[in-house]
């Protein structure tokens, strides 16, 4: 099998470096000469040329979600209608909307950090992960088992659901806590007090605001909706844990939330 991984950044170039541990021919493309040199250590075929994808089987597009879609429409005059490509974005609905020439189906591997670059990238990035996938009502069964049991070599578990249900989701989990973490350490700035005392529960609860600017500009206005909706819904649930009962709530809560990951920090529901 030939897989293709374009744009090596943190999720790509991870990809690469888990795949090429396996028999599987790897082709990469990615414009920035010092990634192209350092990727050689593990795949010959990678270049600043998208024709070097013209024979895989399978691609993975890896690129920031504002240049997706561009990508999508430059593959389909290069692969042949047969080829199965895949995304990463952390949203589907608008990577879905279109029908291309070749096989497609969105997905999302849950997993990163707060770095970037081919040089934050590594093989373990996805194991124990979860990695959605969205078909839609015509995609052949077959071509989602193929997509599975490539994403199953990174180590990762995959869950199927449709693009609106990724997307609501994605807002909850991901897209608002990141704008939460941001708003928080915006706030924190006016005060030099709490700046300098602010201690490990502060660090961890704004990690969040080092995510990548370019991504957080493309989650937030490309998502705004959900993220506006489930920030309403987390106000709500505010007063209600300020209302009533605060003590017993969070009781379940912690219990939950003791119960959710594993000693090394993975979804295990």
């Amino acid at each position: 099998m030939k897989i293709g991984i374009i744009s090596l950044g943190l999720i790509g170039g991870s990809l690469l470096k888990r795949l090429s541990k396996t028999d599987i021919e790897l082709f990469a493309v990615t414009r920035n000469p010092q990634t192209i040199e350092n990727a050689k250590k593990y795949t010959n075929n990678v270049s600043d040329d998208m024709n070097t994808l013209k024979n895989c089987d399978v691609v993975f597009v890896c690129s920031p979600m504002n240049k997706t879609i561009e990508i999508l429409q430059k593959l389909e005059q290069i692969l042949p209608e047969q080829s199965l490509v895949t995304d990463v974005c952390s949203l589907k609905k608008f990577v879905t909307q279109k029908q291309y020439k070749f096989k497609f189906i969105g997905s999302h591997p849950m997993a990163g950090t707060e770095n970037s670059g081919f040089e934050a990238s590594f093989e373990d990035l996805f194991e124990d992960a979860k990695w959605i996938i969205t078909p839609d009502e015509s995609t052949d069964p077959s071509d989602i088992e193929k997509l599975k049991n490539i994403i199953s070599l990174t180590g990762a578990t995959t869950l199927i659901m449709n693009a609106d249900e990724h997307d609501e989701a994605a807002a909850l989990i991901s897209h608002m806590p990141m704008l939460i973490a941001q708003a928080l350490m915006k706030t924190a700035l006016e005060n030099e007090n709490a700046l300098k005392m602010a201690s490990s529960g502060f660090r961890d609860m704004t990690r969040l605001a080092l995510s990548n600017t370019e991504m957080a500009k493309d989650m937030i206005e490309m998502n705004s909706e959900n993220i506006s909706n489930c920030t309403i819904d987390l106000m709500e649930t505010v007063k209600s844990l300020l209302n009533s009962s605060y003590e017993e709530q969070i009781k379940v809560i912690k219990n939950f939330r003791k119960d959710m990951y594993s000693k090394n920090g993975k979804n295990i529901l």
